[in-house]
């Protein structure tokens, strides 16, 4: 039976990896003792089995176990069960990676668009993309509208709601999508992208109105809507890309180049917004090249040839970026990436076009250099 191979970092006395790398494999196929299976068919093809196990150094151990496929059932929300479900309460295992089989790659698909896709969209082939975001939470759709226009005017590519707005009372989701694509549309090509919330039914109901708006994209938090949500939503939308928020991500326990860069990129993220560092938060230099390489990396086959593979996926590094930063994040991602700055520009106040047109023109110019 076919298996997929789960990687962890586990922090344990070196005597006692080896116990510890097994009870992780029992515990991510069968949980329950192993000799209470007398199935010889469960034995061979669905308890976990330990393939190999390396010393990092520093107390620091990697296990590499074999799972079986099946166990995933093909899900989005079962498949991150299998590989981590109860190993995630320990606080010194990390799930650091996944190798999965064809067959994984298949059934999920990856990116409708990806980074091919989307610069396509917003005519951007060629070179990095500019992104920035609606805020504050708390306004109405009128004021957003009249903001999304004038980012629109200053020419960016992409301009998102803030993952906070919802289907908030001062700003209903049926009235702040169709006025801010307006607004968009009437100042420019910038492609907007409304934050889907809610339930299933209620994030189906939200892309119909952004698509009756004439909106081609959408930013969500697959964390918070649930991995199998969100597969769901870009299994049954084609048409519409998706952007994926990081919000409830940073536990630490999964790698983030992982979680952005492979898992995200699976079920079908066509850009994955992290952590940049520097910023808010704390990500390293070296996470965020790994996790950008990640996204964009050849992977998987189509009609069995390497070439083609599962799309890229965007790499969208943000969280307090400011244009002073350009020059440098483009000198560390080159060109296939999206900047998001959004505080930085919002401090522009009424010369908030102007500053937009600042971050496009200096992305663009500086694009040609890297």
């Amino acid at each position: 039976m076919e298996r997929l191979t789960a990687v962890y970092r586990l922090r344990v006395p070196a005597d006692t990896v080896a116990a510890r790398a097994t009870g992780i494999a029992v515990e991510q196929s069968v949980e329950m003792p192993v000799a209470a299976v007398t199935d010889p068919a469960i034995l061979a093809d669905i308890v976990g089995k330990v393939e190999n196990i390396a010393d990092l150094g520093n107390g620091e151990f990697e296990a590499r176990i074999g799972l079986s496929v099946a166990t995933t059932g093909l899900e989005a929300g079962q498949l991150l069960n299998m590989l981590f479900g109860n190993s995630s309460m320990h606080p010194d295992i990390v799930l650091a990676d996944a190798q999965f089989p064809q067959a994984v790659l298949d059934a999920f698909g990856g990116p409708r668009h990806g980074l091919a896709g989307l610069r396509k969209m917003a005519g951007a082939e060629g070179r990095a993309m500019t992104c920035s975001a609606l805020k504050p939470q708390g306004s109405d759709a009128k004021t957003l509208a009249l903001l999304a226009g004038r980012l629109a005017k200053g020419g960016l590519d992409f301009v998102k709601d803030d993952h906070g707005l919802a289907d908030q009372h001062y700003s209903p989701f049926a009235e702040r999508v169709p006025r801010i694509a307006e607004a968009m549309a009437a100042n420019g090509k910038t492609i907007y992208l409304p934050s889907l919330s809610g339930h299933l039914e209620q994030m189906r109901r939200q892309i119909g109105i952004a698509r009756a708006a004439g909106v081609k994209a959408v930013l969500i938090a697959p964390m918070i809507a649930g991995l199998a949500t969100f597969h769901a939503l870009v299994r049954d939308n084609p048409d519409i890309a998706f952007m994926a928020h990081p919000a409830m991500a940073g536990s630490g326990q999964i790698a983030p180049p992982f979680l952005f860069g492979k898992l995200l990129r699976l079920l079908g993220a066509d850009a994955v917004v992290f952590a940049n560092h520097g910023g808010r938060f704390g990500y390293s230099p070296a996470t965020c090249r790994a996790l950008a390489d990640t996204a964009l990396r050849p992977w998987g086959k189509v009609g069995g040839q390497m070439a083609g593979g599962l799309k890229a996926a965007v790499p969208v590094p943000a969280g307090g970026m400011t244009l002073a930063r350009v020059a440098e994040m483009l000198q560390f991602y080159g060109k296939d990436v999206m900047l998001l700055i959004g505080g930085d520009l919002l401090c522009a106040g009424a010369r908030i076009s102007e500053e937009a047109a600042k971050f496009q023109d200096e992305v663009m110019r500086r694009s040609e250099a890297v």
